[in-house]
């Protein structure tokens, strides 16, 4: 049944739908149109200064927004607020000037008469303003006028400007600060969005903010104009139409202008001050009260310095001394406040320094230690010669793809790599890594920094001269050249790769060797819990019949033979209905292996799903199966030696054969020879890839291209 309550909350559905849910969504939109149409309707007296202090206080309220905001970016609708209270502001005074040339002496805004009469004076017995008050106030007028275009608008203006110009410039260099510090394991994925996010923000705020100050510049030069049309049209207005003595025009126009004028200046004086504190603020974030109670009472000495020369003023004479001597006296108090608060901070400082000295003496001495001392899954450890490769001043290039490995491995092999640490050590030699899985060390190479690896695939055409070395990755032949010899490397068949491309390489190939030390339990039971919020039935069918460890191993076998488990809801559903039969981690590895039969073949078949393999003489099959037997680390082959070094051996001359023709080297037997056929060839040729026939699936043709068998098998 529907909850008639919450129809009624939500606005109602239907016929039933309230007409007045979205009148806040109007109202903005009406009192911009609004203010557009004041350009041009005439207002009535009462309506003009209700507007008018509401141009007044919302201003007020603009600039104490602005003081209280923690940072410029939290009140991103400012330029758009601004563009709205400047027009806002030039209808009123619009509609003002239109009410005070058509009215005259008759014109009776309360406002302006006020704003008038407290700037020029009152007016006199004969019902107009003194001489001296009309010049006064003019020139108070024309004082504002000039703070306003020359002092607050012009900087804030240019400061609009700088701030938009070195945002814009340095938005690449954040940019790439951030990725840095997400690939060094500093911050998290979400957080990295949310920096960026609040970056690119910050970017079109500042961008807004230099076109929106042109608005408030654009409204004094407006204000400017309008207050000589006053003067002038009014007294010709007065004087021609209304018949006004030319005294009484001028002082009433007057007054009216500086009136209307100061109503019109006076909440642009307070919004362009707003929009200076917000452009200037962007090296100060927070409160500003807060910061500048902060940032002004770091230091008693400066106060105790500005008490003295005070005091000093007082001394000389014609000096004030009456107003001097007191506000010594409160600079004194203080500047003695803020000494005993600096003293109190730094003896709370010591205290908390001799309690660090004597728990670290205290460890130094026998102290307990942790019982637990973190190994990372996997660090890259750089001499000091290679840190350049990640300093981000000079662009961290190593940092993206080291990011960008981690990513390939997950979408190659459905493991997600561990954030890497990237640490220096000063054990190594300065142009020396080493890649190092849970502390031990797995691989490690030499990079000379300005110089690139050429490697020799087979393919090259003339050698060219350079230091000669080995691929760190792979153990091929390569030279060292210098950037004046990376083209002609490259039209002589090399393969030429940079300092960063050849650790990021290097990289790869140890998580594909490495894969399955890498994934431990703790990193099992994620890819469960992930799994789980989307296929709950298949990971908990599969956990009701082994157990984590048992998972672990049957993942760890796959990865072992380069197999992804990205598949791992086919992985679990084999688990799962071979589990009751036999929980031997082989059995069940080859299971999943058979269920991921698809993947693996067209993981290894050409493009036009031709799968070239090896087979095995049925003898020499049957030997090896007859050679079963079970360990604690589960069946393995066993050969006699006479026999094991006549299968490597005829083996290895077959792969050889078929590498020469261009082909990927795959062994196919059965299935309950294969986990033995690679466990007898896994020392000599660890990257040979063996299947077995209920991997194969129909859609892919199979193409046998020689068959293994020993020559004397009875020799053997």
């Amino acid at each position: 049944m529907s909850d008639p309550l919450r129809q009624n909350r939500e606005g109602g559905t239907g016929g039933n739908r309230n007409p007045f849910g979205n009148i806040r969504d109007m109202l903005i939109p009406l009192g911009v149109v609004t203010v557009v149409i004041m350009l041009i309707v005439p207002l009535p007296t009462v309506m003009l200064d209700t507007f008018m202090a509401l141009n007044l206080i919302l201003s007020l309220l603009i600039l104490l927004i602005v003081m209280y905001t923690q940072k410029a970016t939290d009140f991103n609708l400012f330029p758009t607020i601004l563009l709205v209270v400047t027009v806002f502001g030039l209808a009123l005074n619009v509609s003002s000037t239109r009410l005070i040339l058509t009215m005259g002496e008759r014109f009776d805004g309360r406002m302006v008469r006020a704003f008038s009469s407290f700037v020029v004076g009152s007016k006199g017995p004969s019902g107009s303003q003194g001489t001296e008050g009309l010049v006064v106030g003019f020139i108070i007028f024309i004082v504002i006028i000039a703070v306003q275009v020359v002092v607050i608008t012009k900087g804030a203006t240019r400061v609009s400007e700088v701030a938009a110009r070195f945002a814009l410039d340095g938005l690449p260099g954040k940019q790439m600060a951030i990725e840095a510090e997400f690939n060094s394991g500093s911050i998290t994925e979400e957080e990295m969005k949310k920096s960026k996010k609040d970056l690119q923000q910050e970017v079109d705020f500042y961008g807004a903010m230099d076109g929106a100050s042109k608005f408030i510049s654009g409204n004094v030069k407006v204000g400017i104009f309008i207050t000589v049309i006053n003067v002038l049209g009014g007294i010709i207005i007065g004087v021609a139409i209304h018949g006004e003595p030319i005294t009484s025009a001028v002082s009433n126009y007057i007054s009216f202008t500086v009136g209307d004028g100061l109503l019109s200046q006076f909440p642009a004086l307070l919004v362009s001050t707003a929009m200076g504190i917000v452009v200037t603020r962007a090296a100060a974030p927070g409160d500003l009260g807060e910061q500048v109670i902060i940032q002004f009472s770091r230091d008693a000495k400066v106060y105790w310095i500005a008490a003295v020369v005070l005091l000093g003023f007082a001394l000389l004479p014609g000096f004030p001394w009456y107003v001097l001597i007191p506000m010594a006296a409160l600079v004194g108090f203080y500047a003695w406040q803020v000494g005993r608060i600096q003293k109190k901070k730094a003896d709370f400082d010591d205290m908390m320094a001799k309690s660090a000295g004597k728990a670290k003496k205290a460890a130094d001495e026998g102290g307990e230690m942790s019982p637990v001392v973190p190994l990372d899954a996997l660090s890259l450890e750089l001499g000091y010669g290679l840190i350049p490769l990640v300093d981000k001043d000079k662009g961290a290039e190593l940092l993206e793809r080291v990011q960008g490995v981690r990513r390939q491995s997950a979408l190659d092999l459905g493991l997600v790599i561990p954030r890497i640490r990237i640490i220096d050590n000063m054990m190594l030699e300065p142009s020396e890594y080493c890649f190092k899985i849970k502390g031990v060390d797995v691989g490690r190479g030499k990079i000379r920094m300005g110089y690139y690896l050429c490697i020799n695939p087979g393919t090259v055409t003339a050698e060219i001269a350079g230091e000669k070395t080995r691929d760190p990755a792979f153990g091929l032949p390569s030279i060292w050249v210098g950037e004046d010899k990376r083209d002609e490397a490259e039209r002589a068949g090399y393969t030429v790769v940079d300092p960063p491309s050849i650790i990021a390489t290097h990289l790869t190939e140890i998580i594909k060797r490495h894969a399955q030390d890498i994934l431990g339990r703790q990193e099992t039971q994620a890819i469960l819990d992930t799994l789980k919020k989307e296929y709950p039935a298949v990971v908990e069918e599969a956990q009701k019949v082994v157990n984590l460890g048992e998972i672990q191993k049957v993942l760890q076998g796959l990865l072992r033979e380069r197999v992804s488990i990205r598949n791992t809801v086919s992985i679990l559903e084999a688990i799962a209905d071979y589990a009751p039969a036999s929980r031997d981690v082989g059995f069940l590895t080859e299971k999943a292996r058979q269920a991921l039969g698809m993947q693996i073949c067209h993981q290894y078949a050409d493009e036009n799903r031709v799968l070239r393999v090896l087979t095995i003489d049925q003898a020499l099959e049957q030997k090896i199966i007859d050679s079963r037997v079970e360990t604690s680390s589960g069946v393995i082959s066993a050969l006699e030696p006479q026999l094991q070094s006549a299968w490597i051996h005829s083996l290895s001359r077959s792969v050889a054969a078929v590498q020469e023709k261009g082909w990927f080297p795959i062994v196919l037997c059965s299935a309950a020879a294969r986990s033995l056929v690679k466990s007898s060839s896994e020392r000599e040729l660890p990257e040979l890839v063996i299947l077995s026939v209920p991997e194969i699936v129909q859609d892919v043709n199979l193409e046998s291209v020689g068959v293994i068998k020993i020559e004397n098998q009875a020799a053997a």
